[in-house]
């Protein structure tokens, strides 16, 4: 572009085709998602799989604001190649700026401007100086509007549009010496600033147009002053009228009333005296208006000789200090008589040097003024249409994401239906011989197994990412070793993966969390009813870590503060350099702890050495449980969010805070209790399928017994499991017996329907495998078994651990009794056990 107001153009125009062509776009696609407030990350083994994105919220004035900001310019003759073919100007040319209509402007801006804070309004310019911005007052608006009228005829030649990019006039103020913009409006007022553009501004016509402009503003303030004037004298005629009619309608009644009987002759005097009074009672009233006039004139005097007062003080110290200044300057006179005449010509002409200079460097000041202000508007319009854009996008890709998220999920749906399908059509081998159908199948089957993996680029980019080798927790989703068993985890896996998708579509759970840690960023989390019941609804991926550590912390916070800095580094270092029993027991179990969970499914994974050492920093802090095989998992699942120390004080918080004392002891006193306690439960809550336990013989407690020891670990969908341990963590061992009972009313009906004992063993075995829909599953635990009193379950605990101790020591009075006679018995003397030889 040839000047600047061809480039200001050029730009205009490359705006306003980008907003048009992305308003038409279809959709965009950009990696992120909606938060309302920013998320911890995640913690523990699983925290590298899912980091957080925050995206700014939406302005739904972003359109008004584009077009209050617009900065509209016509091109010159040369536009285009023919501009770009031109030589570039040597100095930057002043930029073809409207100053219309400013006033307007600054009223419609100013209701925004005031919601703001006072330290936040500060016009930011690519300049070095700073801006300070006041409200003008509703007199000098008014003052504005009443001129613009007045300079319409005189704006419509002007080049530049009626709108401008920014709605305030601002002079170049030097920091120290700041003018608020009340002040500015007030100087603008004399000058020409609302319909002369930049390259006008220095022209001759300029004096012509303001004193033109001067001219009728004297004569409308004249015409002012007339029109006050003959407005009093109407309010004083309508005085007038009012007291003679008045009057007239006193004659006219007392007329009436006094005409019959009267003489003439006291009619007219009562007339002349009605005249009488009323001339008196006007001269009354002007008296009184002369004399508020006089007292006004002697208040407006009195103003005026206190001011003169004040000015005559004022000129008094200004002579006295003009006297000083006179005596100081005439000694330096003296002394510098014999210098003048040498210096004379050389300061007069360094002077005016000076003043040229500057008056130079005022000029290209102004200039770059208006250039800078010119491109301040269009970058806030660009900053404002681009965020535009952005928002658009993003509304779409949530609409594309929300469709998409559905087709997957009716996909999963389809692929667990077809999946059984193949299953049902393939038949046993009867014979060596294969039909092509049945190899169809079998290679379909073959097919529909194989697991989803990075190392398949062209099939992930057709076809969505339903099944993954690993769920986002690190747990296999289907078995390599059974293709039976494959099949139906492969089902399980889509079943699950599309009630997740179809979850996610209702984010009030996720907007509730956000929106409960962004009130509690300024103050500590508190127990309270409603984190209860978000707890209870699941902790979202993100935030798991931050809410398991604040649940651990709770508990073990009087364990902590009576230990010294570096309490679990300690223990471990003890653990070992010194002989540990543990640890033997610990090293064989620590591959068999979650072999389908990738973080610990070989020796070399990152969770394996946490796990070694948490185990054996706890083994050194309790040395009456040391280790007992559960105590594994219960770690591994704490190390998936929470780090080794967090992980330790976790393990502290169930074994010696939430459970009874020897629940893991080699008696498991506590765990057989807590078994006959469930018992008495199920009697109490589920009355139909305790009976048809009993009345088949099946012992359900051999089932649920791994439940409470493990806290659900291997016996449920990880992501059932996980909502169980949020809850766990935060209330306590109750919700183990909530979630038992919620597994059995879940599948009642179906276990009521089994009439053998060993169908229903077998069932219940796996039927929790197949249990997928967390949210029904937890109204039932918190909602269909209720009320659910922590009181009873201690009182029943209470009686029946009497029981199992009474029963515990008639065992060991038999065991005894054993001993003894066959120490004495020469036959049994060779019957030993498989413990008695390892010891």
């Amino acid at each position: 572009a040839a000047t600047r107001q061809d480039m200001t153009y050029w730009l205009q125009e490359l705006q306003q085709k980008r907003w048009e062509y992305c308003n038409n776009l279809d959709a965009a696609k950009r990696d992120s998602r909606t938060s309302p407030t920013p998320s911890d990350f995640s913690k523990g083994l699983v925290a590298k799989d899912n980091p957080d994105l925050s995206v700014l919220s939406q302005n739904a004035s972003a359109e008004r604001a584009r077009n209050i900001l617009a900065v509209e310019t016509s091109p010159t003759d040369l536009v285009g190649e023919q501009a770009a073919s031109q030589p570039a100007p040597v100095q930057p040319s002043a930029i073809n700026f409207s100053l219309k209509q400013w006033s307007t402007e600054i009223k419609n801006s100013m209701s925004s401007l005031r919601k703001g804070n006072n330290e936040n309004r500060k016009s930011i310019f690519y300049t070095t100086e700073e801006w300070e911005l006041l409200d003008p007052t509703p007199k000098d608006l008014e003052d504005s509007m009443a001129l613009e009228e007045k300079r319409k005829h005189l704006a419509e030649g002007s080049k530049g549009l009626t709108s401008s990019a920014f709605p305030f006039d601002f002079g170049r103020i030097p920091h120290k010496t700041r003018r608020p913009l009340k002040d500015m409006i007030g100087s603008s007022k004399n000058r020409n600033s609302s319909d002369s553009s930049p390259t006008e501004w220095y022209s001759g016509n300029g004096n012509k147009l303001v004193s033109e402009l001067q001219l009728k503003y004297q004569s409308q303030q004249e015409e002012l002053e007339k029109l006050k004037k003959d407005l009093l004298s109407q309010k004083e005629l309508v005085r007038l009228l009012q007291q003679t009619v008045r009057s007239s309608q006193y004659d006219k009644y007392f007329a009436s009333r006094l005409c019959e009987g009267v003489p003439k002759d006291k009619l007219e005097l009562l007339h002349r005296k009605d005249d009488q009074i009323l001339g008196l009672n006007n001269q009354l009233e002007k008296l009184n208006l002369e004399k508020d006039s006089l007292q006004q004139e002697v208040k407006n005097l009195k103003c005026k000789v206190g001011e003169l007062n004040e000015q005559l003080g004022m000129l008094m110290e200004t002579i006295q200090a003009k006297d000083e200044v006179i005596m100081k300057l005439s000694r330096q006179l003296s002394e510098c008589e014999d210098n003048t005449s040498s210096q004379s010509g050389a300061v007069n002409s360094s002077t005016a040097t000076c003043t040229n200079k500057e008056l130079q460097e005022l000029d290209r000041l102004k200039d770059n003024l208006q250039g800078y202000k010119t491109q301040n508007k269009f970058l806030n319009k660009e900053i404002l249409e681009l965020s535009a854009l952005r928002r658009n996008a993003e509304a779409r890709e949530r609409e594309w994401q929300a469709k998409y998220t559905s087709l997957e999920a009716k996909l999963c749906q389809i692929e667990s239906k077809y999946l059984i399908l193949l299953q049902e059509m393939k038949t046993p081998v009867c014979s060596e011989e294969q039909s092509p159908a049945r190899e169809v199948i079998t290679q379909l089957l073959e097919d529909a197994l194989k697991a989803e993996t990075s190392e398949q680029p062209e099939q992930a980019f057709f076809k969505p990412h339903l099944v993954s080798e690993y769920d986002i927790y690190g747990f296999q989703t289907v078995p390599e070793d059974d293709d039976e068993e494959k099949l139906v985890a492969k089902s399980r896996a889509l079943d699950l993966r599309s009630l997740s998708l179809s979850e996610n579509r209702e984010i009030s759970t996720g907007v509730k969390w956000e929106n409960y840690l962004a009130s509690t960023m300024n103050r500590e989390i508190m127990r309270c009813v409603e984190l209860k019941n978000l707890i209870r609804s699941g902790i979202p991926h993100e935030h798991r870590s931050k809410m398991w550590k604040w649940c651990v912390n709770l508990h073990v916070k009087k364990f902590k503060d009576s230990t010294v800095p570096g309490y679990f580094q300690t223990l471990l270092q003890n653990a070992l350099e010194k002989q540990n029993p543990a640890s033997k027991q610990i090293e064989l179990d620590l591959l068999r702890t979650l072999p389908n969970n990738k973080h610990y499914s070989s020796p070399t994974s990152e969770g394996i050495q946490k796990l070694r050492n948490v185990l054996l920093a706890f083994s050194w802090r309790n040395p009456d449980i040391g280790y007992c095989q559960g105590l594994n998992r219960l770690v591994a699942i704490a190390l998936l969010y929470l780090e080794q120390e967090d992980a330790f004080w976790c393990l502290v918080t169930i074994v010696e805070v939430f459970m009874p004392r020897d629940y893991y002891t080699k008696t498991l006193l506590g765990s057989q209790v807590d078994q006959r306690v469930f018992k008495d439960l199920m009697s109490e809550k589920l009355p139909r399928l305790h009976a048809h336990f009993e009345q088949y013989k099946v012992d359900y407690t051999l089932i649920t017994f791994n439940w409470f020891l493990v806290v659900f670990v291997d016996s449920v969908v990880s992501d059932i499991l996980f909502k169980i341990w949020d809850s766990f963590l935060y209330e306590g061992p109750k919700v183990i017996f909530r979630f038992a009972l919620a597994l059995f009313k879940y599948k009642e009906e179906e276990i009521l329907k089994l009439q053998d004992s060993m169908s229903i063993f077998k069932y219940l075995r796996y039927f929790t495998r197949t249990i997928l829909d967390a949210r029904k599953l937890t109204g039932i635990a918190f909602g269909d078994l209720n009320p659910f009193p922590l009181r009873q379950i201690r009182n029943r605990r209470t009686y029946h651990l009497e029981k199992v101790r009474l029963e515990l020591t008639e065992l060991e009075a038999i065991r005894e009794d054993f001993l003894r006679e066959r120490e004495t018995c020469v036959e049994k003397r060779d019957l030993i056990s498989d413990d008695e030889e390892d010891s």
